[in-house]
């Protein structure tokens, strides 16, 4: 079992994933708001958290158990 510690990158990703998470729940009173720019806010969030999560990842795939 790959027990291997995440990277702090990771967990920021993750935090970052779920913002942008929330950002679509309330993506309406957003878009009162912000117009247009509440949609390109939740796309630089979601880029931001998938970059910031795959940079966690290793060279190899871990071995089957």
């Amino acid at each position: 079992m790959n027990t291997g510690k995440r990277s702090r990158n990771f967990w920021i990703g993750n935090l970052v994933l779920g913002v942008a998470m929330l950002t679509l729940f309330f993506m309406g009173p957003l878009s009162d708001a912000l117009g247009i720019w509440a949609a390109v806010l939740w796309m630089v969030l979601a880029a931001v958290g998938m970059v910031l999560v795959m940079s966690d990842k290793s060279d190899e795939p871990p071995a089957p158990d």
